[in-house]
Formats: structure tokens, C-alpha cells, sequence
């Protein structure tokens, strides 16, 4: 095979440079044209015998005998069947009628009585007595029967034959179903990728091979055969695989790992083998399968593990594929999963898979240039500050900040703004991250003073821990499935959970149902999300990460290891289940009793937190850390605003109008006039 290089890359072939194709006829082509000629043939030789007619009845007959309308009459021997020709049109006949005319007599009064009976009564009649075709009876009989054979072979025995990839309407099963981007066209590059440094920098040297493979050939190099990309869903990996292709001016096929399954067996690994075929004619190219995990899971791990699955018949394909390049073939694979867990131990070898690159979410250095590159289309105001929207969306991802620079757009829009402001990109967080604020939503008196005490209690704790991350906001504005919130924004991103942060975070759920129960001597469903939240941190403390002394440093968590075969049983036993259960209890009590302890000592401003919401609705971070140090919120509530509208309204309307009577001719004298519009 000749060296290639970067001046002498093969390229897909292009219609408009390259000119028409040189067309050949294929054998089906040819099967085709016999096919159709042969089918002409019997048509011409059977033209005759299928001449136009009209079947008539005995009776009728008859009555052409009597008016001796009949110029020809053919009697088929033994068959009861009569051929004739009218000398003229009847009376009746309508216009289209034809002249031909058959009828079926009976067998047994077709004698010599009776063709003596047609010469005497038609003596200008022709009678002829002729012997029936043998060969056009069985023709006709059987030529039904072998058309559907014809049909049969044609279209399903010949196609099925060619189904492992070659042409057909049933071949095409076989084919893979990629799409080209061809290297005119893929304008990703780097400069769109932003908040991933880290991933970038290690797939430099896969661009540095594509573009210079000699460089790396002299000194005996191997290139790397596959790239993984891993990371949380929305962090960027298929953008990555399309800058990769982008920077290195190649063609990129692409393709999901669900594409290959189809409902016929052996349809998949067919499809694998296609694509890699023409991966190869086009090298250098990059191949990129999204989500491999639909046909890359283990091997045997199911119920239907045995080795004509087709998950495993494509896997395998995929596996002898790549193994089979050739050292210098200049095609990289790159795949993205989310669940590199689940991935199957030869896929992932080195020789296949050379190396994993893991997209994580990305830091605040990272969250402000993705942003910096998705605020270029809009229209930003004067008030909007980059690095504060990025510092204030912590663990978010490349996708969820692209929703709500769009949603921000968005909203900005829906109020007919000139620009996006903050308080857009901040509405657009909200929503992204917690839901829509239902602010229509009609609340009962009641429930709207449990929930301002309940999200009271929560901000409390959450403003006195020092280990919990701070207030961003409180509201009672229904917003999503909740009637209210306490927003919270970790100061850094977190990495890790330390005991300290989790208990903390578990004595702030706590809040909301122990200043139910102080302050209305109730308590209500709202605390049902805080329930699940605290259940799910004690759990993974004690099963997971091994934080309680007498569980002991051990993982009793779920094995995701042993696959579908499992059947619900734990590697524990009844005695480490009970210790369990009373060591999750105990760390759940011991947090309540100091929440509970915290909201008794500091009832006071409790109830100043809840009394601020019920009359602003939404309390910023800094407002409540104000009151608890006993300031004051220096601001309009929402019964101001009411007041003042409802106020300005009666101004308006007790304001006295002049009207010129001579602009205005429906106006009579000028002591009544259109009523002004509202301020």
C-alpha cells in the first residue's frame, strides 16, 4: 500500500469535480430487461386469443339465431363453450358494446341436430367446428402459478442471496445506515469547543497523526485504533468527535450504536462491516459510534447471553474490525458513552480502545468560556456579567448552559426587551435547574403561610451551617411540583462529599417539616421530596462510602457487576441488614434533634424569615442573612405594589377629562367624554 500524506489524502468521489459516473449494467438490470421482454412476448402471442367479447346468454343466442344476426359461429369441441360474431349491432346493445360474443351451452346439445338445426336457419353464416388449443389450456391454467413462482425467486431468493451487504431492495438492510459529513463540511473545529481543555489536549495527537502520518510511521508508530470519550450526558463528547474531524480535515462518519439492531439476525454485524469497508476507501476518516453502549454491554450478561444474540453478533463484528486494521489504514474510531461500566472487557482493551478520554463537567474557568461562546449570537445588556453567570451555575453542564443562555434569549423576547439582562439569565437558571415558577397559581391562605414557615426553616439552617452551602434565594411561588423553594449555590464545585457537608445538608432538609410542627402544632406532605433526599444521603453514607463506625469500612451497596442474572438477593446478611437499617436511623435522628435544636433556639427569626416571605413572595440569600442579623428588607412587598395599582387605578378614573368638542364630534357638550386609561 503507497504512504500517504497530508497533500495526497483520498477524498470521497464528488459528482460536480469528477463528473457522471461511468454507469454499468448490473446482472439484475439484465434480469429485468428479459424479463420484461419475455413478458411482451406472451402478450403478443396470446393478443389474439384475448380479442374483446361479451359473454351473452342462452336466450339471447336464441334471439340472434331468430333475427339470424350472427355472421360466424366456432364451436369448441367437448369444451360447451360457442364463439361467434354479430353481422350487425342488435337492438339494444349499447354503443361500446362489442360484436364478439361467447356463451356457454350445454355439452350434451352440442350434436349433430343441432349444427344441422345453425346451417339451415344461418345459411349465411359461417359454423365452424375446430378442436381446443392443448397448449393455450395449459398455458392458461399455469401461467398464473408461474408468474408467482417468478415473482417469488426474483425478489425474495435472488435479494435474500445478496443480503450480506450487496444491492436490492432487501440488501439494503445490510447497509450501514451512517452519515457522511464530508471534510468540506465539517466546520466544527476547536474554537467551538470550550470548558474541556483537558479532553482537547489529549486528542491533539490523534489530529497531529491524521495530518502528518509519516511523521509518526518513520519511527515505527502505531496509530491508536479507537478513542472512548466518557463523561455525563451534555458535557460535550459528540462535539468533541466533530471537532476532532473538524481540525483534521477528514471525513466523519457517524453513526448511533442503535442503528446497527435491527429485528433480523445478522442485519447488524453486516452493517458494522459496510461501514468500516467504506471507512477504508475514504482513509483518512474517523469513524464515530454514539452511545456504543447499545451494542458494547458484556458479553453473556442477560437472559439472552448466548452467542446468536444480536447485540453480541454486532459486538463481535465491531471487535474483529477493529483488530483487523492494518498499522498505517489512517482510520481512528471514536465512540461516546455515558455508562463505560457496562462496557464490554475486550471493547475496551488496549489495541481497540488505546485510551479513554473523560469528559467531565466543567469548573468555573471552563462553564465562563462555554459561555462566552454561546452569548455571541445574542444581544447582551449592560448589566450582564459573564463570570458572575458562571460562577452562579455550578456543576452545570455544556448542554444546560446552552439551554439557558437560549432560554434567557427567550424570555427576554416573550417582555419585548432590546437586550438580554441578568435577571433574564437568571429566571433561565431558575427554570433550567428547578422549574417554571407558576406566579398565576391560585394558593389557599393557609397552605401559603405553611409554606412560607416551611421554606423559613429550611433558610435558617441553611444561612447558620457553615458547612452547608449558602442561600441563593426563597420563594413560595410555586415553581415546578413544589409550592415553594429554598434555593441553594455551592460556593466551588464539588468533587467530593465530606461527612461534615452531608450531615449538614440532611439538618437543612430537616428544617421545613420541624417548623411545621413548632409553629402550627401540624404537619403536612410538603417535606415528602426532603424525606427522600435524607433517606437517599443516609444510605449511601452507611452502604456506599463507609461513614459509620460500627457498619465498618465495607460496601454493601448494589453490584453492578453481577448483571441481569441477578435476582434481588444481597451478598449480606440478615444480621448486617438490621445493623444497617438501626445505624441509617440513628444518623437520620441524630441530625433531626440537632435541626430541631437549631429552629428552637432561633424561633424568633424563624418567623421574621416567613413573615418576609408572605408579604415579598421571593427573599434573596442576602436579604435573609439581613434579617437573621435583625435588619430590616427595604423594599415594596407585593400588597404595596397591589395597593399602589389598585390606587393609581382610582386616581385615573376620578381625574376629570377636557375633551375639545370640535376634535371630538361624538362628544356632545363636553361633560362626558372617553374615560382615561389607567396609569
Amino acid at each position: 500500500m503507497a504512504e500517504d500524506n497530508g497533500s495526497s489524502q483520498q477524498r470521497p468521489p464528488d459528482p460536480k469535480k469528477d463528473g457522471p459516473p461511468n454507469l454499468k449494467l448490473s446482472r439484475n438490470v439484465v434480469s429485468w430487461v428479459v424479463l420484461l421482454g419475455l413478458a411482451m412476448l406472451l402478450v403478443a402471442l396470446l393478443s389474439d386469443s384475448f380479442a374483446q367479447t361479451s359473454k351473452i346468454s342462452i336466450s339471447e343466442f336464441e334471439t340472434l339465431i331468430l333475427n339470424k344476426n350472427i355472421a360466424e359461429i366456432v364451436i369448441r369441441d367437448g369444451e360447451g363453450l360457442l364463439e361467434g360474431r354479430k353481422a350487425r349491432a342488435a337492438q339494444g346493445d349499447q354503443p361500446n358494446t362489442p360484436l364478439n360474443f361467447t356463451v356457454n351451452y350445454p355439452r350434451e346439445a352440442i350434436d349433430g341436430a343441432f349444427l344441422a338445426r345453425l346451417t339451415a336457419e344461418l345459411p349465411d353464416a359461417i359454423i365452424k367446428k375446430e378442436n381446443p388449443n392443448q397448449f393455450l389450456l395449459v398455458l392458461a391454467s399455469t401461467l398464473p402459478w408461474l408468474l408467482i413462482l417468478g415473482f417469488i425467486w426474483f425478489f425474495l431468493f435472488r435479494q435474500l442471496r445478496n443480503a450480506g451487504g450487496g444491492s436490492g431492495m432487501l440488501g439494503n438492510f445490510g447497509r450501514s445506515r451512517h452519515r457522511l459529513t464530508p471534510k468540506e463540511h465539517t466546520n466544527v473545529t476547536f474554537a467551538d469547543v470550550a470548558g474541556i481543555e483537558e479532553a482537547k489536549e489529549e486528542v491533539e495527537e490523534i489530529i497531529e497523526f491524521l495530518k502528518s502520518p509519516k511523521k509518526f510511521q518513520r519511527l515505527g508508530a502505531r496509530i491508536p485504533r479507537g478513542v472512548l470519550l466518557v463523561g455525563s450526558p451534555g458535557c460535550g463528547k459528540t462535539l468533541l468527535a466533530k471537532a476532532i474531524a473538524g481540525e483534521a480535515d477528514v471525513p466523519f462518519f457517524s453513526i448511533s450504536g442503535s442503528d446497527f439492531v435491527e429485528m433480523f439476525v445478522g442485519v447488524g454485524a453486516s452493517r458494522v462491516r459496510d461501514l468500516f469497508k467504506q471507512a477504508k476507501e475514504n482513509s483518512p476518516c474517523i469513524i464515530f459510534l454514539d452511545e456504543i453502549d447499545a451494542v458494547g454491554r458484556k458479553r453473556g450478561a442477560g437472559f439472552s447471553g448466548g452467542g446468536h444474540d444480536e447485540r453480541e453478533q454486532t459486538l463481535n463484528a465491531i471487535l474483529v474490525e477493529m483488530d483487523g486494521f492494518e498499522t498505517n489504514s489512517q482510520v481512528i474510531v471514536c465512540a461516546a458513552t455515558n455508562r463505560a461500566d457496562v462496557l464490554d472487557p475486550a471493547l475496551v482493551r488496549p489495541g481497540r480502545f488505546d485510551r479513554q478520554v473523560h469528559v467531565s463537567l466543567p469548573d468555573l474557568q471552563g462553564r465562563y468560556e462555554i459561555l462566552k461562546v454561546h452569548v455571541r449570537k445574542i444581544k447582551l445588556g449592560p448589566t450582564v456579567d459573564i463570570r458572575r453567570l458562571a460562577r452562579g451555575t455550578p456543576m452545570f453542564s455544556g448542554a444546560e448552559l446552552a439551554a439557558m443562555v437560549n432560554e434567557a434569549a427567550l424570555i427576554a423576547a416573550l417582555h419585548d426587551k432590546d437586550f438580554v439582562e441578568h435577571d433574564d439569565f437568571e429566571e433561565a437558571r431558575d427554570k433550567i435547574r428547578w422549574g417554571r415558577a407558576k406566579k398565576g397559581a391560585s394558593v389557599d391562605e393557609r397552605d401559603r403561610k405553611i409554606t412560607a414557615y416551611h421554606e423559613a426553616g429550611h433558610a435558617l439552617i441553611q444561612a447558620l451551617e457553615k458547612d452547608a452551602d449558602p442561600v441563593h434565594k426563597v420563594s413560595i411561588i410555586p415553581r415546578g411540583e413544589s409550592g415553594g423553594a429554598t434555593f441553594s449555590l455551592p460556593e466551588r464545585d464539588r468533587m467530593v462529599y465530606t461527612k461534615s457537608y452531608l450531615l449538614a445538608t440532611m439538618r437543612v432538609m430537616f428544617g421545613g417539616r420541624i417548623a411545621e410542627d413548632v409553629f402550627f402544632d401540624e404537619i403536612s406532605s410538603g417535606a415528602s421530596q426532603d424525606i427522600k433526599q435524607v433517606t437517599q444521603i443516609a444510605r449511601h453514607m452507611i452502604r456506599d462510602w463507609g461513614m459509620s463506625e460500627n457498619a465498618g469500612f465495607l460496601f454493601y451497596g448494589d453490584d453492578e457487576e453481577r448483571g441481569m442474572f441477578d435476582m434481588g438477593g444481597r451478598d449480606y446478611s440478615d444480621k448486617t441488614a438490621e445493623l444497617i437499617d438501626s445505624e441509617m436511623k440513628k444518623l437520620v435522628d441524630t441530625a433531626y434533634d440537632a435541626a430541631r435544636k437549631i429552629i428552637l433556639d432561633n424561633r424568633d427569626k424563624t418567623e421574621i424569615i416567613a413573615e418576609a416571605l408572605l408579604k415579598f413572595e421571593t427573599v434573596s440569600g442576602e436579604e435573609v442573612n439581613a434579617l437573621i442579623r435583625g435588619e430590616t428588607i427595604d423594599r415594596a412587598g407585593v400588597g404595596d405594589l397591589l395597593d399602589k395599582a389598585a390606587k393609581d387605578d382610582a386616581i385615573g378614573l376620578a381625574r376629570p377629562v377636557k375633551v375639545d368638542p370640535k376634535s371630538s364630534p361624538d362628544v356632545g357638550d363636553g361633560t362626558s367624554g372617553p374615560l382615561p386609561q389607567p396609569s
